[in-house]
Parts: C-alpha cells; sequence; structure tokens
C-alpha cells in the first residue's frame, strides 16, 4: 500500500541507538530525498509521517526504542502525526510483538526493507544511488559503514539475529563513496561495521581492511581515518603497519575486549584468553607508539564471581587503557547465553560497572594531566555555551575527550583544523588555547 500525496507530506527520521543506525538512516533519507520528499533528521518542527529507527541491543537501548515508539503512537492518537512507521534492530527482532503490543504504527519493518518501506510511503528505491547519505553529522566528518552483519559467535550478542551475516562492501565502491564525501566537505572518516577486522574475508577469501585503510588514504580532502569496532581474535597485524606509516590514519583503535577472565571469555566465547589480549595490546602499543585505545568490557556476565570482576577490574588498573566504557550484562533472547542463568543481580553489575568506571576516571584524569603544555592538532566540531569544541586524533565523537576553547577570547571556525595547546585538564576534558591566534 502506498501512501497517497505523499509530496506534499513532512517526513520525520528518528534515529536510536549507535553509529551503524545513524548510517542507515542518512541512506534512508537520501533516498527519500532523492524522490523530491520534504524530510529531516529529528526536526522538532510538525511533521506527517514519523518513521522510527530502532535499536535492539540491550534492554536499556530497547526500552528507549519502546517509549519513543510509544510516544509517537500518542501524537497519532492525538491527531498530530498521521503515520508512524517503525524500521531497524528492535522492528527487526520483535516485529510480531511489537504488532500485538503497540498496533497503532502503521507499519513495521526489519533492516532490510529498505526498498518496502519506501514503496510504503510512496517513494521509488534508486538502485543507482546506492551508497549515497544525507549526513546527519556535522559536515565535515561522516560514519562510514564497510561491511554488514557479523559471523562470530559471542554468546550475548544478537546482532548476526538483527543484522544477518557478515557482508564486505567492495573497495572500490568504498573509495567512490569516500570521494562522494570528500567533495561535500568531509575530511574525516569513522570506520563501522560490526567487525572491521573481519572485512574482506568474504569477498576476497582474505583480510583486506589494511588495503582498504591505504586506499581510502588517497582521497583527496579526507584528513583523518578513525577504525571502530576491531575484533581482538584473529586481529591483523597489517592494520598496525598500515596505522604507524600512514599519517592519515589516526593513532586511535575501538578494540571493544568485553571481559579479560578465562573462564569468562570462553563462556562468552570469544574465543581469546587472558594471555593472548595482553600480548595483542602490548603488540598494539610497541608497534604504534603513541596509539589510544579505546575498549568496552561488560560487568556482570552469568556467573561472573567476585574474585573475576577483581581480576578484570585490577587488569585495566595494569593496561591503563585511554578510554573505556563498562556496560552492564543483558540478558537477550535468542542468545547463546540466554541459556545461562541470569545470576549477578542489577545492583552488583551497576556497583562492578561503577567500580571500573571509578578505576578508569583516575587514569584519564593522570593521562590528561600529563598532555598540559603539549601541542596538537584539533578538529572544530561545533560550538557550545562559552567554548568551541574539538577533538584530537584520540578522540571520537561522542564517546571520548573533547578540546575546549574558549570563544570569548579565541575564534575558530567550525570544520577546520587548529594547532592548539593544551592548557588545563579534566577528568574526560581538555582546554586549549590555539597557537595562532585568529580575529
Amino acid at each position: 500500500m502506498r501512501t497517497k500525496n505523499t509530496e506534499s507530506k513532512k517526513i520525520n527520521v528518528v534515529t536510536l541507538g549507535c553509529s551503524k543506525n545513524i548510517y542507515d538512516s542518512e541512506v534512508l533519507m537520501g533516498q527519500l530525498k532523492a524522490n523530491d520528499l520534504d524530510v529531516e533528521h529529528e526536526t522538532e518542527r510538525k511533521s506527517d509521517i514519523v518513521i522510527i529507527n530502532t535499536c535492539g541491543f540491550i534492554d536499556n537501548a530497547k526500552q528507549e526504542s519502546i517509549d519513543t515508539i510509544l510516544h509517537y503512537a500518542k501524537q497519532k492518537k492525538a491527531g498530530d502525526v498521521e503515520q508512524v512507521l517503525v524500521t531497524g534492530c528492535l522492528s527487526e527482532r520483535y516485529k510480531d510483538d511489537l504488532v500485538e503490543e503497540i498496533p497503532d504504527v502503521d507499519a513495521y519493518f526489519g533492516t532490510h526493507d529498505l526498498p518496502r518501506l519506501l514503496n510504503f510511503v510512496g517513494a521509488d528505491y534508486k538502485h543507482e544511488l546506492i551508497g549515497e547519505r544525507t549526513l546527519t553529522t556535522p559536515t565535515h566528518f561522516s560514519f562510514f559503514k564497510i561491511s554488514e552483519g557479523c559471523d562470530r559467535p559471542c554468546a550475548f550478542c544478537a546482532i548476526p539475529i538483527m543484522r544477518g551475516k557478515h557482508k564486505s562492501t567492495p573497495v572500490d565502491d568504498l573509495v567512490e563513496r569516500a570521494k562522494a564525501l570528500a567533495a561535500k566537505g568531509v575530511k574525516e572518516l569513522i570506520i563501522i561495521a560490526q567487525d572491521s577486522t573481519y572485512y574482506g574475508l568474504d569477498i576476497y577469501g582474505e583480510r583486506k581492511l589494511a588495503h582498504l585503510l591505504n586506499q581510502l588514504s588517497i582521497v583527496e580532502g579526507i584528513e583523518w581515518i578513525r577504525l571502530h569496532y576491531a575484533f581482538p581474535t584473529g586481529f591483523p597485524l597489517d592494520i598496525l603497519d598500515e596505522m604507524r606509516e600512514n599519517k592519515k590514519i589516526c593513532s586511535y583503535l575501538d578494540i571493544p575486549l568485553q571481559h579479560i577472565s578465562d573462564e569468562v571469555l570462553k563462556r562468552m566465547r570469544r574465543g581469546t584468553t587472558y594471555d593472548k589480549t595482553t600480548r595483542l595490546i602490548k603488540t598494539i602499543r610497541e608497534k604504534v607508539p603513541g596509539i589510544v585505545i579505546r575498549t568496552t568490557l561488560i560487568s556482570g556476565f552469568p556467573g561472573e564471581t567476585e574474585e573475576q570482576h577483581k581480576e578484570m577490574l585490577n587488569w585495566v588498573k595494569e593496561q591503563k587503557f585511554e578510554r573505556l566504557g563498562v556496560f552492564t550484562y543483558s540478558h537477550e533472547e535468542d542468545t547463546h547465553a540466554h541459556s545461562y542463568e541470569d545470576d549477578v543481580s542489577q545492583e552488583v553489575k551497576e556497583e562492578r560497572a561503577a567500580e571500573i568506571m571509578q578505576a578508569q576516571q583516575s587514569i584519564s584524569r593522570d593521562r590528561n594531566e600529563s598532555l598540559i603544555g603539549k601541542t596538537f592538532k584539533v578538529l572544530i566540531d561545533r560550538k557550545e555555551g562559552e567554548y568551541f569544541v574539538g577533538r584530537t586524533e584520540h578522540d571520537s565523537p561522542d564517546v571520548d575527550n573533547e578540546v575546549l576553547i574558549t570563544a570569548s577570547e579565541n575564534y575558530v571556525r567550525k570544520g577546520d583544523f587548529v594547532e592548539v595547546e593544551i592548557i588545563d585538564a579534566e577528568d574526560f576534558d581538555l582546554f586549549a588555547t590555539p597557537l595562532v591566534k585568529t580575529p
């Protein structure tokens, strides 16, 4: 069924969840705009059609998605919205339940239903636009998805259920997409995937991430390439050689490790051990001097003892990761771990996570204070209140440190690179002054 007279209707796309969802929403918006439809991202103005791109990864994300659907379903009942459409991971995973529980939604779509969704609102899926997007981020950086899905057997993860098997996008296609982004003013590519280090195995028979990074770095206008979501097991070490030798590849690596106890890693089905992980981190730091490592951990996995938690805590203190985040374990249906007893209380999960983050706060503060007096190249993201806000090559948007420059004393432009000196530091922020004053 196609909506009539859609060309006069306003469409609002609402995105929940991770950077992969942001990318998908941008592709959706690009298709809608190519059909001459009036579409905006998370606008506050009145819209006729709301499309909610949901997350279904863990409990908190699922609840946020459900609350958002209910909010717009209520607006529809009140006559403020004509149609509410739901897409994304939550809809892929729980469509039948959602149809029953929230029937006021006009239609539900899965993660691979873009052509059907477009058809529903009276638009045509334009194959010639594959890779084209309407950016929702500031125009100087862009999330850059290199593959879809995941082949890993991690016990806690439902992503293969929602996103399917790993599927790499060919190098040549990605280079063309990077050129198109550079032509729009994008200077930083943030590489994302469910598992970026698996890239190429499915279509080339070997890991090709280092080659891809090299080819992307040749694109004129691209100055920073940042790597996210590297899987530790089978980590391709040639990435590190490219990172060390290629000045466009940021000395930054997001590598989710999840835990360090051998017993917990085994139950998680991560395919690695304490010793292997520790050696890998040592190798990464040796091969790329000065690299900043971001990792994420899970607190309260089924069967996690106090001793295993302390082992992870002590390891965090020893490794002194520059960037670190902690999730509390979420007991997800249809995952291997759902067969385990969820025997760590939510209170204990949160206490353990807080203890790790308290240790990390101290690590981050000490590191930040050591940067006072040093100079860095900073990319300016925005002006917020009294400050211009930027990032070094060691910081990814939204999750890492920010560099604050007093706006009353300095002027810099969003999207510009600026050389700065760090003059002060807090736990997770740096304060700086430009080396060259701009009137």
